[in-house]
């Protein structure tokens, strides 16, 4: 019953994997890229690239979560090195959100998607986003899936610590889905400025987790 308290440890890994995944895979930034990617198609169309977005980010992310520690060994990487560095790289994700260089870099993508489409004469409703850039790399991208490594690395093979894992994974793409559905009603409701506010804010919380993974990485390889 204690493991299941506010204060347990499973609660806490739920609440620290939800945070952490939350602000890689940034439901609130993927809806302006969802929203212009999907201009002008129709409703069941982007309710289909919604789901399948989702979806296909789901199973590569659960692969890296519950086959990244043996992928590793079996390239001579231990567990405290690959904290070091996807530690570092999440930090730069977290440098790139709090100066916008990230979102920059998403609506660049979005708008490659658009141009090579305009190229081929094909309207845009025939244009399939949700593997590229959708799924990857916008959801299950080298952040979230060092992420998802890393925090899976963290249960140390506890089942019920892998599943508390999973299931923040799970209710972070719930999130992502229902947020690219009403993407068209955020937009109005976020505007440009908050946005930003928010992808700021979420980029500093970020640099601390980060440097948390970094710290516990060099603990665990000089056994500090």
């Amino acid at each position: 019953m204690t493991e299941f308290a506010l204060n347990g440890p499973l609660v806490q890994l739920f609440i620290s994997a939800f945070v952490t995944l939350f602000v890689v895979i940034d439901p609130p930034g993927c809806v302006p890229i969802f929203s212009s990617l999907t201009a002008g198609t129709s409703s069941a169309h982007r309710t289909q690239m919604a789901i399948r977005s989702c979806l296909i980010a789901a199973g590569v992310l659960v692969a890296f979560a519950l086959g990244g520690e043996a992928f590793l060994s079996a390239l001579g990487i231990t567990l405290p090195a690959f904290k070091i560095a996807g530690g570092i790289m999440v930090f730069v994700i977290a440098i790139d959100m709090v100066f916008e260089k990230r979102t920059q870099r998403r609506e660049s993508r979005a708008e490659e998607v658009k141009s090579t489409a305009a190229a081929s004469g094909k309207p845009l409703e025939e244009e399939d986003i949700s593997v590229f850039p959708m799924a990857i790399p916008m959801l299950a991208g080298p952040g979230s899936i060092a992420s998802v490594m890393l925090l899976s690395a963290r249960t140390g093979g506890d089942v019920a610590s892998e599943f508390a894992v999973l299931a923040a994974l799970v209710a972070v793409l719930a999130l992502t889905f229902l947020s690219l559905l009403a993407a068209g009603p955020l937009m109005k409701l976020m505007g440009a400025k908050f946005e930003g506010a928010l992808t700021r804010l979420l980029g500093v919380v970020l640099a601390a987790l980060a440097a948390q993974f970094v710290i516990d990485g060099i603990k665990q390889s000089f056994n500090l």
